[in-house]
C-alpha cells in the first residue's frame, strides 16, 4: 500500500487520484485547485497531451501531490486513436503486439521524467488499460528493468469492500484488477490496498455525486484509493465533460468536508519519493 500520512485519531484516510491531469486546462486548473485546498492526495498525468509540458509547470504550485503517470493507449488529443472496446478486444484475443506495448510505455515514463525530472510516484491507466491482458505483463518487466525495486507502486482496480463486486466496479476488476493484483503481489510490486469511485459518471447534481462519496467514505477502509476526474469548465468534446464539473463542484464544496468529518476520514497525504509501505 502507497505510504500516507497518519490516520486521524480514531478515523481512516482515504487518498483522493485526480485522473487525467494535461488532457485539458480545465482539468489542470481543477487539480490545483484542489490540490490548495487539501481535497487531493495525487494526479495521474497524460504525458501524451501535446500540452504535457505546459501543464506540468502548473505542478510547481502544489509540491506535495503525489503525481503518477495515466497510461494512455486511446486518447488521442484530437488526433484518431483507437477506442476502449478495440484495444479490449485486441487485448483479450491476445492480439496487442508487445513491441507496440513496451514502445508507449517506454515513450510515456521518458516524457514523465523528462519533464518533471522524477520518476513517477505510481502508475495507472487511462480507462483503466493498464491492467488488460498483454499490457500488464509488458509494464511490470519495463517497470522492473527501468527501476528495480523502487518502482512506483501501482493501482488495482480491486473494490475496497465486497459489497462493491457487483455492477461496474465489479466488472472492471474482473477486467484485469484481480490478475494484475495477483501479479503485482507476486513480485512484491506495492500497490493499494483496495479502490473506489467508479459509478457511470451521470450523476447530475454535485449533491447527487455526493450520495456515490458517502455510500464510499462509509464502507472503505483507512488507505482506500479513490478515482476522481474534475474540471473546472467544459471540456469539449469529452465524453464525461458533464460529470467532470459536477465532481470538481461537489470536491470543492463545504458539502465534501462535512461528509468527511461525518465518516471520521480525511485525504490523505501520499508522501512523494517515499517507498509505499
Amino acid at each position: 500500500m502507497p505510504a500516507v500520512s497518519a490516520a486521524p485519531a480514531g478515523g481512516k484516510r482515504v487518498l483522493l487520484c485526480a485522473d487525467d491531469f494535461a488532457l485539458h486546462p480545465a482539468v489542470d486548473t481543477a487539480v490545483v485547485a484542489l490540490a490548495r485546498q487539501g481535497r487531493l492526495s495525487a494526479t495521474s498525468c497524460m504525458t501524451t497531451s501535446p500540452r504535457w509540458a505546459e501543464a506540468a509547470r502548473l505542478l510547481e504550485a502544489v509540491p506535495a501531490l503525489a503525481r503518477g503517470l495515466h497510461l494512455n493507449m486511446t486518447e488521442g488529443h484530437g488526433q484518431p486513436a483507437p477506442t476502449l472496446g478495440a484495444v479490449l478486444r485486441s487485448a483479450y484475443a491476445h492480439r496487442l503486439s508487445p513491441a507496440q506495448v513496451r514502445e508507449q510505455v517506454t515513450r510515456q515514463l521518458d516524457d514523465f521524467e523528462r519533464v518533471l525530472d522524477m520518476q513517477p510516484d505510481f502508475i495507472d491507466g487511462h480507462q483503466h488499460v493498464h491492467q488488460l491482458p498483454g499490457v500488464r505483463e509488458v509494464l511490470l518487466a519495463v517497470l522492473a528493468e527501468r527501476y528495480g525495486a523502487a518502482a512506483p507502486w501501482v493501482r488495482t482496480t480491486v473494490p475496497a469492500t465486497w459489497r462493491w463486486g457487483a455492477g461496474k466496479a465489479g466488472v472492471l476488476a474482473l477486467l484485469g484488477g484481480w490478475r494484475l493484483r495477483r501479479q503485482l503481489a507476486a513480485r512484491g510490486v506495492p500497490h493499494n490496498a483496495g479502490f473506489a469511485g467508479v459509478y457511470g459518471f451521470d450523476a447530475p447534481t454535485p449533491a447527487a455525486y455526493g450520495q456515490h462519496m458517502d455510500r464510499w467514505l462509509a464502507a472503505s477502509p483507512d488507505g482506500t484509493l479513490l478515482m476522481c476526474h474534475p474540471a473546472d469548465a467544459r471540456v469539449d468534446g469529452d465524453a464525461i465533460a458533464d460529470a467532470r464539473r459536477v465532481e470538481y463542484a461537489y470536491l470543492s464544496s463545504d458539502a465534501f468536508a462535512d461528509s468527511l468529518r461525518k465518516h471520521g476520514a480525511q485525504v490523505g497525504v501520499l508522501r512523494r519519493g517515499a517507498t509505499p509501505a
